[in-house]
């Protein structure tokens, strides 16, 4: 029988059995003639089978064609379990253990402890945090008063919760967003009897203090900058641009005031009538805002008599748009105490006649759709001006309860 080695020679294994035996034969009258065996011969090598070839190590461009399978097949695997994931969170938005959930069924809120106390009983903490808007400030699908009004039913259903802490800190916003939230809450005290303790941070001004006037309580730091009751409506005219450069706009309206704050007119060409319709909404917004913060202290002391602070009989001399600090609105009744959160969680405690709660809030899970549209974004390049402050985006015709300095 004859084998193919791998060097191209050709070994026949008859011969080789032989010489091992011849060997072997020899070793063994050496030993029986008393001399010493000759030292053991290299183990040979056992012969390779017919037919296979050498193993050899895997070169560099097999290695590299195999990561980039591996990176290919790892990509694919993200993008299908982002997939699942984002199908299962909007088949688990709208489906539950009972059925379909009406699709008015508001955010995924999930209740988070803040401060666990170890009590059975709790209070509910709700931010109104930056400029009070609606989605075109947030950006997100639900504004901030959705988001207050689903909150506060939260703790409405949750009959463990015993009160709510307003935490703001807030220079205001829209005014439709603000009075949203302060409806909300004033109705939710008169629902529940749960008394809505207003904790301010170092602002709470104009709609910042819009929505903290029906609270039952009003705390506020020393140093607040509060107050800023007013109502501002601006825009801007650049038709003295507009006619430095040889540009003139061309308009077809169908009725007279049509053409109601456009940028592109020139001051002659704007009716006083108009400015006394437009002053006139102002003005309307101005009386319900006073009202606001007048039904809701008095109603507040009612509730707290003999306690809390009344407002000062010419409290609506302040209400002119100027702002004061935290210890000023104590001194003329726009709120009911001096300290921090704490001394806003105390309060709550004792108007809900608790010795200790936890403290929950109810917030929005993350999601990869969010996280996907915050990846999405892209900044254009404009011209930009720093003001030194962060500004919002102002939409010109829109009615604000926003303290804004430095703009006039």
């Amino acid at each position: 029988m004859f084998l193919w080695d791998v060097d191209g020679v050709f070994v026949q294994g008859s011969q080789q059995r032989c010489n091992m035996e011849n060997d072997e034969k020899m070793n063994n009258e050496m030993s029986d003639a008393g001399s010493p065996p000759p030292a053991p011969s290299a183990v040979p090598k056992p012969p390779r089978l017919s037919g296979s070839p050498p193993v050899s190590p895997p070169s560099r461009k097999q290695r590299s064609g195999r990561t980039w399978v591996y990176l290919v097949l790892g990509f694919v695997a993200v993008v299908v379990l982002i997939v699942v994931a984002g199908l299962w969170q909007v088949f688990s938005g709208f489906v539950t253990f009972g059925g379909l959930e009406s699709l008015d069924s508001g955010p995924n809120l999930r209740e988070v402890v803040i401060e666990n106390n170890r009590a059975d009983a709790k209070l509910a903490v709700v931010d109104i945090q930056g400029v009070i808007g609606g989605f075109y400030f947030t950006g997100d699908e639900y504004d901030i008063a959705e988001l207050v009004r689903h909150q506060l039913k939260r703790a409405e259903q949750d009959r463990k919760i015993r009160g709510v802490i307003l935490r703001i800190d807030s220079p205001g916003g829209e005014v439709l967003a603000a009075d949203e939230i302060s409806r909300h809450i004033a109705e939710f005290q008169k629902r529940t009897g749960k008394p809505v303790v207003a904790s301010m941070g170092s602002l709470a001004a104009s709609g910042g203090y819009y929505v903290a006037a029906p609270c039952r309580w009003i705390v506020a730091h020393e140093l607040t900058l509060t107050g800023s009751i007013g109502v501002l409506m601006n825009g801007y005219n650049y038709r003295g641009l507009m006619n430095k450069v040889g540009v003139r706009p061309e308009v077809y309206k169908s009725g007279r005031f049509k053409d109601m704050m456009s940028p592109t007119r020139a001051d002659d060409e704007i009716h006083p009538e108009e400015r006394k319709m437009l002053q006139a909404l102002v003005d309307e917004c101005y009386e319900r805002f006073k009202k606001v913060v007048a039904d809701g202290r008095k109603n507040a002391n009612r509730l707290n008599d003999p306690e809390g602070r009344t407002l000062a009989a010419n409290w609506a001399e302040y209400a002119d748009g100027r702002v004061f600090s935290g210890k000023q609105a104590y001194e003329l009744g726009f709120v009911d105490e001096l300290g921090n959160f704490k001394t806003a969680v105390a309060r709550a405690m004792k108007l809900s006649e608790l010795d200790r709660a936890n403290l929950v809030q109810f917030r929005q899970p993350a999601d990869f759709f969010r996280l996907l549209r915050l990846f999405g974004k892209t900044e254009t390049r404009a011209l930009k001006i720093d003001w030194g402050v962060e500004l919002p985006r102002l939409q010109p015709g829109r009615l604000y309860f926003l303290f804004l300095p430095g703009i006039r």
